[in-house]
């Protein structure tokens, strides 16, 4: 699963660091390099491009996982290029942008990508949605493809009765979802499974009013 993101316009990136004349940019080694939008070749083509518009760039790396707690020391160990900045550029998810502000709060951070969604690479360099995190899974009805995000209506209960030949109304080079999940059901020979009541999906769990919290050390304990 990777985190899929794309390059925001350098004119968005250029009106963020306005105010900026030196500037440290941060990559990522994971999701960011692999969709060619943070890794080491884009963070200096991105430096060439702020020096090339009379910016200083008084350092640069790339984390490999700027999303988890190892980016607190990865930048303790470049204090001295970071404290020389005005600001910093992220070259990654959202979830990284974050990171980094958490714990440098004395200086802004800048995004550099926009966050398109978890996917999964199909071909090299080809990349689909594959989860949105509902909180709620319903993978073991559907066969492993979820009807949210694989179907463009994102329809939970089953079929609306719109698709051609395998295809969705919306667009022919759109899969129909349920086409997909009512065949594989066939092969296995599991049919009897959309002939079940389903329970009532729990949305409560990814639409909470706020930003959810889990305590895995009291949710994943075995009694």
């Amino acid at each position: 699963m990777k985190t899929i993101t794309k390059q925001k316009p350098l004119d968005e990136i250029k009106q963020y660091l306005k105010k900026c004349q030196k500037v440290y940019i941060i990559g990522c080694g994971t999701c960011a390099t692999m969709c060619r939008t943070g890794g080491k070749s884009e963070v200096q083509a991105m430096k060439a491009v702020l020096e090339a518009d009379g910016k200083l760039v008084t350092g640069w790396m790339i984390i490999p996982t700027v999303c988890d707690e190892l980016t607190k020391y990865a930048l303790q160990a470049e204090e001295k290029a970071i404290g020389e900045a005005d600001c910093i550029l992220a070259m990654n998810c959202s979830v990284g942008v974050q990171m980094i502000g958490l714990h440098r709060q004395d200086r802004p951070v800048y995004p550099a990508l926009n966050t398109l969604f978890i996917g999964m690479e199909e071909s090299p360099g080809h990349f689909i949605e594959v989860c949105e995190y509902c909180g709620d899974c319903v993978l073991g009805r559907t066969v492993a493809i979820c009807p949210l995000v694989r179907c463009a209506k994102s329809l939970f209960n089953g079929p609306c009765g719109g698709s051609s030949q395998g295809k969705c109304e919306v667009s022919k080079d759109i899969p129909c979802a349920w086409q997909m999940i009512y065949d594989r059901l066939k092969e296995l020979g599991r049919l009897d499974i959309l002939e079940e009541l389903a329970p009532l999906k729990d949305w409560s769990v990814s639409v909470s009013g706020g930003p959810r919290k889990i305590d895995l050390e009291a949710e994943c304990k075995v009694s």
